[in-house]
């Protein structure tokens, strides 16, 4: 069974995508959840979230 999660930036949204963090990484659109899952390997998650998450500030 996956578990699935969404940004906490979503709030009490349902529009919004879900990620399911396993072996294999489950991407699913809250909306279509009938239509199923886009399942990629987790280096490819990883080498996406690694271009699209902005970089964060050391605050020391």
């Amino acid at each position: 069974m996956l578990t699935w999660r969404k940004s906490s930036y979503s709030g009490t949204e349902t529009d919004c995508v879900e990620v399911s963090l396993a072996e294999a990484v489950g991407v699913r659109d809250t909306k279509a959840r009938h239509l199923g899952q886009l399942t990629v390997s987790r280096a490819a998650w990883s080498a996406l979230v690694s271009v699209v998450q902005p970089a964060r500030e050391h605050r020391g």
